[in-house]
């Protein structure tokens, strides 16, 4: 078992940071504080914060340069600077008790995209795909959508519903973006912590950020747990590679609904954390097919 201690990259204190994810066309890292409706973006030695004005669950590059922003009612077609939003898909709209969550973008160019409800009803939240204007139902009847990303080659995808504890891994189609053969990867026991985002590593490595146990945890391709990233504040959010040589794995931490005695004990709640793990990330992250 190899363990790793992360360090503070980015001293905030943000409420629900969210939604890491490496811009290889900008060399910045961009991520969000949900309950603000703020993006962030880390450029160099600069942070830009941009004001959305409705909770945000992630924002993702698009091959146009600008952002994808999935928000409360929606996909949203941005600047890069989050400026001018056009609303792409709408999402659950008419769902009130509901906000977007996760998402990802797939190798295809596909935005994956969920949904939760603010007060974690079961069942309540689902799973779509995103292409052109198109959002299509794939996983219904969840209850946190969390953390997703793919196997270097493509040909899986690794999916995280909270509420049920455990990684699922689903057989996929790059081609068509269909995916099929849902099943158990790692069962992860509620004692460790609730699992919420994800990424993979180049050799195939699931990384599980857990939110309330203050770490990050990574398991082979055959789903066992073999390094362990101790992360200064217990609400670890998610995670993804990036950095020029895709070696740093970026950490984000929330600070939601911490006691004021909890955040005495971790005042580092709510900062981005890094360290080098000794992988490198499976790639880039693909940008959004704007066009399609």
């Amino acid at each position: 078992m190899k363990s790793s201690t992360a360090s503070v990259l980015l001293p905030l204190e943000l409420d629900l940071a969210e939604g890491p994810v490496w811009d290889a066309v900008t060399e910045s890292l961009l991520f969000v504080d949900v309950t603000t409706g703020t993006i962030h973006r880390r450029q160099g030695d600069e942070i830009a914060r941009y004001e959305f004005g409705q909770p945000v669950g992630a924002a993702v590059p698009g091959d146009d340069g600008g952002l994808v922003v999935c928000a409360r009612d929606g996909v949203y077609l941005t600047g890069a600077d989050a400026s001018t939003p056009a609303l792409l898909a709408p999402i659950e709209a008419d769902v009130r008790a509901n906000r977007m969550n996760d998402a990802k973008v797939d190798p295809g160019g596909r935005l994956w995209t969920g949904t939760m409800a603010f007060d974690f009803t079961p069942d309540a939240a689902a799973l779509y795909r995103v292409s052109g204007r198109e959002a299509v139902l794939v996983l219904p009847e969840l209850t946190i959508s969390n953390g997703l990303d793919w196997s270097p080659d493509g040909s899986l995808m690794y999916f995280i519903d909270s509420g049920t504890y455990r990684v699922d891994v689903m057989d996929f189609d790059t081609a068509t973006g269909e995916v099929s053969g849902r099943r158990e990867f790692a069962a992860l026991p509620e004692s460790h912590g609730m699992p919420d985002g994800l990424t993979v590593d180049a050799e195939g490595g699931v990384w599980v950020a857990y939110f309330g146990a203050g770490v990050v945890r990574r398991f082979s391709v055959d789903g066992v747990w073999n390094h362990t990233v101790l992360v200064d504040a217990p609400q670890v959010t998610s995670c993804c590679f990036g950095g020029p040589q895709l070696d740093e794995l970026f950490i984000t931490t929330a600070r939601y609904d911490m006691s004021p005695e909890l955040l005495a004990a971790h005042p580092l709640s709510g900062a981005v954390f890094s360290v080098k793990p000794g992988v490198r990330g499976r790639s880039a992250a693909t940008p959004f097919r704007v066009a399609s």
